[in-house]
């Protein structure tokens, strides 16, 4: 065993080698370990849970009951897209590296700088949920220390950032301590998400008194959105699939955990799309549960449509603090997780030579840990969420909604630019063991018609009437500043690769050119103009 686990490294670090680095991060990940951040970081105790709302409010039951499996089978496309992908190119810059070698140093910058942004956003999303989460459980337990009282609706949100920023904190420690560790605690939390699961929906069946029926669950539709109900079908029910498509986000963690997995070119492409298949199978699950037990519509509309309306409008307080405690513990391993891919994202990133002050955030520790990327990913996270400080004229931060759709989008644009360039390539295109076949063909199209119609449609344009600069109810703390954002850096990167970034940024540090001259392989298609 010990000689094949050896010649599986020896393997790990040839190709690596292959690719143009040595092995500087610790390579003790399992393949199980590497599945198992990508589904902590999907984490349907997270996602399903904090932003059940978007689906309620926008769509109702319908959203959830059909366009979950629908939106999953899309997402699962392009996760087997991707998978090819890793497999061919298993290195912790992944995407962007893949968007570099596949169509020249212009499409892996702007891909890099997306996937960085999206992983900072969605750090912040769940870290900030899970501060809401654990707010709501301090207020059933009165819980009043350091100034800070949870029992009352008073500086709601100023107790939620407190929360936030600790958790933040949390995550940092314990990813500077050792990859061994996140690997552990990853184990772990695959098996919180599994019975942590069984146990709420079991909770969901036999607690509540009355359950919603099957039409309701089913075909209901709900429009709290403020538009009219003839934009039901082709926009308000699309602005519901947010619900979807950000639980289900962060699966190339286990690309950029790549490099330090045996076996990474079999393991990490298996890692990537079993884990939206069985998230996806275990949120649909728990959603239909969470939806059957709704069946008090008035009172989950007045409570925005969050899951804590559900909950305490259809059961007792002790089996809602159940519930509560478990998914906010999920909420956590997933946080943890999150800070570990977007730290190695931009370790890569900087080793590369793309981020201002790369020499700093391309550093390793003694535990072969990137240990200022961690800190740096940490702080703009937190920047990026102070939005959350101000909340409307009813003291909620409906304008956070636009952090989630940020990470969504700049996690979304970047999975397709190497799976449309990957197209683009043909057959000319070498694949790993794991590979899509001539399948490649049509998912690869599927994939980026996908993205682009849900970023267009989903996310871009405004989640309320009341979110329209030129409506006369306009209110600027609905406004989705999601296009702002990603607009603004799409905007910033664009010209300072003009500027400068061109004659710099080469694409990834490593002598491609020699290596394919080497083994005969096809030289790339031209750079994007």
């Amino acid at each position: 065993m010990a000689n094949v686990d050896a010649a599986i490294a020896n393997a790990d670090e040839r190709r690596l080698a292959e690719l143009g680095y040595k092995q500087e991060l610790s390579r003790s990940w399992s393949g199980f370990q590497n599945f198992a951040i990508s589904f902590t970081i999907i984490s349907v105790l997270a996602g399903c849970f904090t932003t059940y709302y978007q689906a309620w409010n926008n769509g109702g039951p319908v959203a959830i009951s059909w366009g979950w499996p629908i939106i999953s089978a899309f997402i699962l496309i392009i996760a087997f897209c991707m998978s090819e992908l890793v497999s061919a190119y298993p290195t912790a810059g992944g995407i962007y590296w893949w968007s570099a070698k596949l169509g020249g140093p212009a499409w892996g910058w702007f891909t890099g700088w997306f996937n960085l942004l999206g992983l900072i956003a969605i750090v912040a999303s769940v870290d900030y949920f899970a501060g809401q989460f654990l707010g709501v459980i301090l207020g059933l337990y009165n819980v009043d220390i350091l100034g800070l009282n949870f029992g009352d609706s008073l500086h709601g949100l100023r107790e939620t950032f407190v929360l936030f920023a600790i958790i933040l904190g949390l995550h940092v420690l314990i990813n500077i301590r050792g990859s061994h560790l996140v690997a552990m605690f990853n184990g772990i939390s695959v098996w919180w998400h599994v019975l942590g699961v069984a146990a709420i929906v079991v909770v969901l069946i036999f607690a509540p008194s009355k359950h919603a029926s099957a039409d309701f669950v089913f075909t209901h539709t709900i429009n709290n959105s403020g538009f009219s109900h003839g934009m039901f079908w082709w926009y308000v029910l699309p602005l519901g699939f947010l619900l979807t498509q950000y639980t289900i986000t962060g699966f190339d963690a286990s690309a950029h955990i790549s490099e330090e997995t045996h076996g990474a070119a079999d393991a990490a492409p298996k890692g990537v799309w079993r884990s939206v298949f069985y998230s996806a199978v275990i949120g649909y699950v728990v959603l239909l549960a969470i939806t059957f037990a709704a069946s008090n519509e008035k009172a989950v509309t007045e409570g925005g449509g969050a899951v804590f309306a559900v909950f305490e409008s259809s059961m007792g307080s002790g089996w809602v603090k159940f519930v509560l405690i478990t998914a906010v513990i999920g909420q956590l391993f997933c946080g943890m997780s999150c800070m570990t891919s977007a730290s190695r994202m931009m370790y890569a990133f900087s080793r590369d030579g793309a981020v201002p002050g790369w020499r700093l955030w391309s550093k390793v520790n003694s535990n072969r840990i990137p240990f200022n990327a961690v800190i740096a990913v940490a702080v703009l996270a937190l920047i990026l969420t102070l939005p959350a400080l101000k909340g409307n004229k009813d003291g909620l931060t409906v304008a956070f909604t636009a952090v989630v759709s940020i990470g969504v989008i700049g996690l979304y644009i970047a999975y397709v630019i190497p799976i449309w360039l990957r197209w683009r390539l043909g057959d000319r295109f070498e694949p790993g063991p794991w590979t899509l076949g001539s399948k490649y063909k049509w998912m690869n199209l599927v994939a980026v018609a996908e993205v682009a119609i849900i970023v267009v449609v989903g996310f871009d344009m405004p989640f309320s009437s009341s979110g329209v600069p030129w409506e006369s109810d306009f209110d600027w703390s609905l406004f989705n500043y999601t296009p702002a954002v990603t607009g603004g850096v799409f905007l910033a990167v664009g010209a300072w690769w003009l500027l400068s970034a061109r004659r710099t940024f080469t694409g990834p540090r490593h002598t491609i050119a020699e290596i394919d001259a080497e083994i005969g392989a096809p030289p790339p298609l031209p750079e994007a103009p």
